[in-house]
């Protein structure tokens, strides 16, 4: 008899919600990570420290203009010290949380770098663990430059841009897109000089142009500088980091010099070690472990959630793979999910969000569409708490008012973005949500007004691109 039914390598947002979900259809489920807390890379040095830090920035960027709500805030100070010790008591708080959840549930965890014997048997150190079932849920890890490795100090990943003891001077961010533009932010507020390039001629490649290039607007007004269309060809670390750029439409030179940078280019499955070669389960170009609508690799008893197969690399889409693994494990019907379904958020200020089809991509497939659009600075609510910036667009089909995407540049654009994310998901039509009250004074009347929009929207507003 195997010690488990069930074996979960990786106790991130994906690996945690598996084994919870395991554990409570009655399964015996271990689950095995390296780091001593559970928690993955989302809460442990990613999603939730960025979101701490982000909070705390954006309390001080608000104390420091406070003068047109008539709040005096001379001789203000922040110490950075304590926002870390603050942000790491959000996490610790965090990872007790999900150690008291598997406890409760009976979930045993693994502390321990675990590699796949064969299947059903999994080694964590000296220890051999046995399973019915093992899943990886191992994550994500950052993506570096060719030649350039992670220090820690000079060169950062995420996870040494979210420690740093001093505000740096200077920090480059290679990379315009979530990370890249949170980061910056959390550190340009406190005072750095913050220069993100990006290789494309835009931020944010994936989200609404429109939404992107406005959100580029704002985030230079505060301060943050962009150097677009640009390809970093070397970085060398000394006393500071000095980064060779080039410009691919003219091809000019320039080197910037800076405290720090940030490489922020993207994340790749991390299945290393893990011994996935020798065991025969197959990955793509890309190195993503390739699965079936159960996430079972072509290795029987082995399957595999989240970042290591093909889809959005975000936590909530780990815990939908989750949950559809699991119910099928067990024998209950579960959707497959949806990934045009998953909602991408970029906590700044003003937040970033969208969901579906893009104006620009909905004119991929040769379809008609109308655009709705409703700007912030109208709603009685956002001029009520000086959140004007940004503005609210939905895409619809002009014949059937179908609502196909949303996309929101504003104050508290990720929460705002859920009644359309739930409208994508049972198939409303703009007139639906139209016709739903939305509470006065409220940033959600914005979502309403889009709509009305793309419902009155001209025929001149009606986009066709040829099949």
């Amino acid at each position: 008899m195997s010690d488990f039914d069930l074996i979960v390598i990786g106790a991130g947002p994906g690996g945690y919600a598996a084994a919870l979900r395991g554990a409570q259809a009655g399964m015996r489920v271990a689950c095995i990570d390296e780091r001593t807390t559970a928690g993955g890379t989302c809460l442990n040095v990613g999603c939730i420290p960025s979101k701490a830090l982000l909070s705390s920035t954006e309390h001080w960027a608000e104390f420091t203009s406070q003068a047109e709500y008539g709040i005096e805030s001379d001789n203000a100070r922040f110490d950075v010290a304590k926002i870390m010790i603050r942000k790491d008591r959000v996490v610790s708080d965090l990872a007790k949380g999900i150690a008291f959840l598997f406890k409760k549930a009976g979930v045993e965890f693994v502390n321990g770098r675990a590699a796949i014997a064969a299947p059903g048997r999994v080694s964590v150190g000296d220890r051999e663990i046995t399973a019915t079932k093992i899943l990886i849920a191992t994550g994500s890890t950052p993506t570096t430059l060719p030649g350039v490795a992670f220090d820690e100090t000079r060169i950062l990943s995420s996870t040494g841009a979210l420690a740093l003891a001093e505000v740096p001077q200077r920090l480059a961010v290679v990379g315009a897109g979530v990370i890249g533009l949170e980061i910056g932010q959390i550190w340009s507020r406190l005072g750095a000089k913050v220069t993100i390039i990006e290789y494309l001629d835009r931020i944010l490649p994936g989200l609404d142009s429109e939404i992107a290039k406005s959100a580029q607007r704002l985030l230079a007004k505060q301060g943050i500088s962009f150097t677009l269309n640009a390809a970093v060809r070397s970085v060398a670390a000394g006393d500071l980091v000095t980064i060779e750029i080039e410009n691919r439409s003219s091809a000019a030179v320039e080197t910037l010099e800076a405290d720090a940078v940030l490489v922020a280019i993207g994340r790749r499955p991390h299945t290393a070690g893990l011994g996935l070669e020798a065991l025969g389960v197959k990955t793509d170009a890309r190195g993503f472990i390739e699965v079936d609508a159960q996430f079972r690799t072509n290795i029987p008893g082995i399957l595999a959630i989240g970042d290591t197969v093909p889809g959005p690399m975000l936590a909530h889409k780990a815990e939908e793979d989750a949950a559809a693994c699991i119910d099928a494990l067990a024998g209950k019907p579960h959707p497959a999910p949806d990934y045009g379904l998953v909602p991408g958020v970029v906590y700044t200020s003003p937040e970033i969000a969208g969901v579906g089809l893009t104006e620009d991509g909905a004119h991929s497939p040769g379809r008609n569409i109308v655009v709705g659009k409703s700007s912030f600075i109208a709603n009685g609510r956002a001029r009520a708490i000086g959140a004007t910036d940004g503005f609210v667009k939905v895409i619809a089909c002009p014949e059937t008012g179908k609502l196909l995407g949303g996309h929101i540049l504003g104050h508290g654009a990720g929460e705002l973005l859920q009644e359309l994310v739930l409208g994508l998901r049972l198939g409303a039509t703009v007139g639906d949500i139209v016709h739903t009250s939305h509470a006065h004074p409220g940033m959600g009347e914005a979502v309403k007004e889009a709509c009305q929009a793309a419902l009155n929207a001209p025929a001149t507003r009606v986009r066709h691109s040829p099949a």
